[in-house]
């Protein structure tokens, strides 16, 4: 700096900020000797506080307004400057302007997938991401913890440190809050509003409070998500047997559409197509193609039996009729009987199909 630029900041007594970077939390003001006249003016703007720091100590903060820095606005310098004796001007302090706006649509995610035991899928790793807003609440306490001597403090200097904070706690709250993965994209509004609270102690701390904090997106791994989508599509194609030849007909399409596949996608393609069609013919439950019913084999041919009796032949005969006539006693064991396909007369008791109608009847006592 220059003797007159020296010479013209002895006599500046107007104190302001204005800030046109958009990221600057913290902004020292600066004078030669940090040398401020006494009854200088000190403006300070709405979304901004000026903080005076006297021999490393923080003294007074001021609020949005206009003020004579003199004692009766200075009630902490006046009593470390032993003003109440008496002042000497000019005098050296630090003036930090502080921006209270609020930092919006910062990001925020999780660098490392979070472990949830789920009830339904079982433990599952979450991913998630969003924004979140900032703003200065105690420009005393940030300008103490946090700020420092920095001249010139940015949020880039501490958005790090808040992200982490943020994914700690949100590793917290979603442990939990027992809320299944599936139901957490309905209550992302309200798991947002419980991470700022789980927040808000540590950030006051800081002089910081996050007035805003939005979840984005809640994601499940590769593997889990392909199982969902599984699961959705059969939901929504509701006859499994139509939607398993959607599926042979998509295979189908895309199997023609290879140009790398040449014949063998053909073929494919051709063999798909017709299982698709066999399907399409024999829909079952699944799916799946069902077995052709099984013929049922020809009805038994009913014999009919001719009986030879003293040289006669009588007949023919079914075998309920034979049946009557062995209770009648007209047909005995010996009787000669034949029916179509017999090699020749057989007796009654020979033939298998006869021989049964005898059980009924006891034979002759011994002896007769």
């Amino acid at each position: 700096m220059g003797i007159f630029d020296f010479l013209t900041g002895e006599f500046i007594d107007v104190i302001h900020w204005t800030d046109n970077t958009h990221d600057t939390m913290v902004w020292r003001f600066e004078r030669e000797g940090h040398e401020i006249k006494y009854g200088a003016k000190l403006t300070v703007r709405e979304g901004q506080a000026a903080v005076f720091v006297h021999e490393g100590q923080l003294a007074d903060v001021f609020t949005p307004g206009l003020y004579m820095l003199e004692t009766n606005n200075m009630p902490i310098m006046t009593t470390l400057q032993h003003w109440d004796h008496g002042f000497q001007s000019p005098f050296k302090s630090e003036i930090y302007y502080v921006n209270t706006t609020r930092f919006s649509n910062l990001k925020w995610g999780t660098k490392n997938p979070i472990m949830v035991r789920d009830p339904e899928f079982g433990p599952t790793r979450l991913r998630a991401f969003g924004t979140y807003t900032v703003k200065v609440a105690d420009p005393a306490v940030f300008l103490r913890e946090i700020v420092g001597t920095d001249g010139e403090f940015t949020m880039d200097e501490i958005s790090y440190q808040i992200r982490n904070i943020i994914v700690q706690e949100f590793s917290r709250v979603i442990a939990q809050s027992g809320i299944p993965v599936l139901d957490m994209a309905a209550n992302t509004s309200d798991l947002g509003k419980l991470i700022a609270s789980a927040i808000d102690p540590t950030m006051k701390q800081y002089g910081l409070t996050i007035p805003e904090l939005y979840i984005e997106n809640i994601s499940l791994p590769p593997a889990v998500e392909e199982a969902l989508d599984k699961r959705t599509s059969m939901g929504l194609a509701g006859d499994l047997g139509k939607f398993t030849q959607y599926s042979a007909a998509e295979a189908m399409t895309a199997a023609a559409d290879n140009p790398a596949g040449g014949g063998m996608a053909a073929g494919m393609g051709a063999g798909m197509g017709m299982a698709m069609g066999n399907m399409m013919m024999n829909p079952g439950p699944w799916g799946q193609q069902q077995p052709a019913a099984a013929t049922p084999p020809p009805p038994p041919v009913e014999h009919v039996w001719h009986v030879a009796k003293d040289g006669e032949v009588t007949g023919p005969f079914s075998k309920a009729a034979m049946g009557r006539m062995v209770t009648e006693g007209k047909l005995d064991r010996d009787s000669m009987v034949w029916t179509q396909g017999q090699d020749g007369w057989m007796a009654a008791s020979e033939v298998t199909e006869l021989a049964q109608l005898f059980t009924i009847m006891p034979p002759p006592p011994p002896g007769t």
